[in-house]
């Protein structure tokens, strides 16, 4: 069973900084492309930053020169540095596993539970 644990959230005050980790674990072998997604009170889940195996990455025009995605394949841990945080970064945020490669059978898509970050003004 692959699990993804978050841990890294919590309250920060505007304009202050958040690390956001994620490990999976499972007799893990290898993983596609890892993302950060959030969801705010009463809107959807969106995509906030994603990372290829290979280090290919994707923001989300809100997060551009605030947030850094990475990744260590070794561990099959992500990460999401947060600098700069306004009120609106709040949200709940979930990590997101695709094409997750195990001993035993290959899983599409995994998600974490979501850790809650909130931005106080």
């Amino acid at each position: 069973q692959v699990q993804l644990v978050v841990t890294g959230g919590g309250l920060v005050q505007t304009g202050g900084s958040r690390r956001l980790s994620c490990a999976a674990s499972g007799r893990i072998l290898s993983i596609d492309t890892m993302a950060w997604y959030r969801q705010a009170p009463g809107k959807q889940r969106d995509l906030v930053a994603s990372i290829t195996r290979g280090g290919s990455t994707v923001y989300a025009d809100s997060v551009k020169g605030r947030f850094t995605i990475s990744r260590t394949n070794a561990n099959n841990t992500v990460y999401l540095q947060m600098n700069s945080l306004k009120p609106e970064d709040t949200a709940v945020y979930y990590c997101n596993a695709e094409s997750v490669v195990t001993t035993i059978h290959r899983h599409l898509q995994v998600w974490g539970r979501g850790t809650l970050v909130t931005v106080s003004s």
